[in-house]
């Protein structure tokens, strides 16, 4: 947190931002919440919802403001935790166009954006980035097992403050490999029931005698 910050929050909300707050009257809600202090550690919630994490958006900015966004996934576990306040995670090759590697060789400042649709959760983190691509026992220990991918370069994110919103407008959505696993159930349960039945069925009746 830089010398002009006084809270955590003050990243997002910079004075432009509390003057409209001040002039659309959700300042002093907001200054509340401020006070009581956004987080700058991963707790135990944050741990547990990164662990079971599989996609998330990643910005980044270049030397003049201009913004980008790219999307970051992989199996579940990708994303690790390095300490207290860092994560990190193995950058897979793709489209080779740089705009985000080119972003963070000039401006480290990053953030990163991350929705559970399942569950109507969202979290944002705040932070500043960078890649090593000259440590290669790094990259092959934070690659994930099994996973058809290549690894070209890993980025470290440092995180200056986290915040999570509320479920509002979040429309529920489910990871195909999910709902596969809960119809693949479902029939499993279905079938055993099946042969529970017709092993009722074909037992012999047995009548008493008057």
């Amino acid at each position: 947190m830089s010398d002009t910050q006084t809270y955590p929050s003050d990243v997002a909300f910079t004075p432009a931002v509390k003057a409209i707050q001040a002039r659309k009257g959700s300042r002093e809600a907001y200054a509340q919440v401020e006070r009581r202090g956004w987080r700058t550690e991963i707790d135990e919630n944050l741990a547990a919802f990164l662990a079971n994490t599989n996609s998330f958006y990643f910005a980044t900015a270049s030397a003049d403001g201009q913004p980008y966004i790219q999307h970051r996934g992989g199996p579940k576990g990708f994303i690790k935790i390095l300490d207290a306040s860092t994560i990190a995670f193995a950058d897979f090759s793709g489209n080779r166009q740089y705009i985000t590697q080119g972003n963070l060789s000039e401006n480290p400042k990053a953030y990163i954006f991350v929705m559970d649709y399942a569950h109507r959760r969202r979290v944002k983190l705040w932070g500043e980035a960078r890649l090593v691509d000259d440590d290669p026992a790094l990259t092959q220990s934070l690659m994930p097992k099994d996973y058809r991918a290549r690894a070209e370069q890993v980025i470290l994110f440092k995180i200056s403050t986290w915040d999570t919103n509320c479920p509002q407008h979040i429309p529920q959505k489910f990871d195909a490999a999910d709902v596969a696993a809960a119809l693949a159930a479902r029939d499993a349960r279905i079938a055993e029931l099946e042969a529970e039945l017709a092993a009722l069925k074909a037992e012999p009746r047995s009548f008493g005698s008057d």
